[in-house]
C-alpha cells in the first residue's frame, strides 16, 4: 500500500474524514494557501473545500488568517497535532472506562470459558493481556508466535514483569524461557503448534494456534484451569532443566527412558515412534 494512502487510512481511524486528512496533509506540504489553491492541490472539490476547512478550524487543526483581503490557511504543527489527538483519546477512553465500569455487572463466577477464533485475533488478544500483566507471565510457546508478540513481551520485561516458560524453536533470545530439548524430534512428532499464556496466575489462554483463521483457543480465569496450566509448564520446565544438567551418558539413558514412557502412553507402534526420532 502506498505510504500516503496508508497514513490517510490511519488518520481516518482518529476520527477525521478523508477530505479532512487530505486537506491537512496538503497544507503541511504548502502553506499558507487559500481555499482555491488547496482544493487544486488536494483534489478536494471546490464545492466542498470550505466545508472541510470549517470543520478543521472547529477542531483547531487548521487556522485561518486574512492577508490582503484573502483568507489564507495554516496547518497545526504536527507535534501539536499528535499531542492534541492523544489528549482527546485519553479523555475519551477515561470516559468510556468510567461509564462501562459503572454499568457492567461483574459476575462473581470466574469459571466461564470464552473461545477466541482466528490466529490474528488470538495474537492481538494475548498481546493485550500481556500489556496489562503486573507481576508474572508464564508461557509454553512456539517461535512463530513469540515473534509476533515480541514487542509486548519485551515491554513487559522492561517494566519488571517476570517472564518464564518453555520455548519451541531454534532462536531463543529470552534467558528465563527455556528452550525445549530435542526440538527436531519434537517437531517431527507434532503436526500442530499449541500455546499457553498465563497472566499473573489469574487468567490463561490455551489452545491450537497453527491453523490460521481456524485456530482456536480458550480464555478463562477458572482457578482449576490456571493451576493445571501452571503445573503443565512447571513439569515441562523440570524435565528440560534436569536433562540439561546431566552428562552425555546420563542424558542418553534418561531420554531413552522418557521415550519408552511416551511410546507406551500414546500407544505408538515401533514404526511410528522410530519415524519421529531425528
Amino acid at each position: 500500500m502506498d505510504k500516503k494512502i496508508s497514513i490517510i487510512e490511519d488518520m481516518k481511524k482518529l476520527g477525521l474524514s478523508e477530505y479532512e486528512v487530505k486537506a491537512y496533509l496538503n497544507l503541511l506540504e504548502e502553506y499558507p494557501v487559500n481555499g482555491y489553491v488547496l482544493s487544486k492541490n488536494s483534489g478536494i472539490p471546490r464545492s466542498r473545500i470550505y466545508e472541510v476547512l470549517d470543520s478543521l478550524k472547529n477542531k483547531q487543526i487548521v487556522f485561518e488568517q486574512v492577508e490582503d483581503n484573502t483568507t489564507q490557511y495554516y496547518p497545526l504543527e504536527p507535534k501539536l497535532l499528535i499531542g492534541k489527538l492523544k489528549n482527546n483519546f485519553d479523555d475519551i477512553l477515561n470516559n468510556v472506562d468510567k461509564y462501562t465500569k459503572k454499568v457492567y455487572y461483574e459476575q462473581q463466577k470466574d469459571n466461564k470459558l470464552l473461545v477466541i477464533k482466528g490466529r490474528d485475533k488470538i495474537i492481538d488478544f494475548v498481546s493485550t493481556l500481556i500489556s496489562q500483566a503486573n507481576k508474572r507471565i508464564a508461557v509454553s510457546i512456539w517461535e512463530e508466535e513469540i515473534n509476533d508478540m515480541r514487542a509486548m513481551l519485551d515491554a513487559a520485561i522492561k517494566r519488571g514483569v517476570n517472564v518464564k516458560g518453555i520455548y519451541f524453536g531454534k532462536n531463543n533470545s529470552y534467558k528465563d524461557i527455556v528452550s525445549h530439548r530435542r526440538i527436531e524430534r519434537y517437531l517431527s512428532e507434532k503436526s500442530e503448534r499449541y500455546m499457553i499464556v498465563i497472566i499473573d496466575r489469574i487468567q490463561v489462554v490455551s489452545g491450537i494456534i497453527s491453523r490460521g483463521e481456524d485456530s482456536q483457543v480458550t480464555w478463562t480465569k477458572d482457578t482449576g484451569f490456571v493451576d493445571m496450566s501452571e503445573d503443565y509448564i512447571a513439569h515441562d520446565l523440570m524435565v528440560n532443566l534436569y536433562s540439561k544438567k546431566l552428562n552425555e551418558d546420563q542424558r542418553e539413558e534418561f531420554e531413552a527412558y522418557l521415550d519408552k514412557v511416551r511410546k507406551d502412553y500414546y500407544g505408538f507402534s515401533d514404526e511410528e515412534f522410530n519415524s519421529f526420532k531425528i
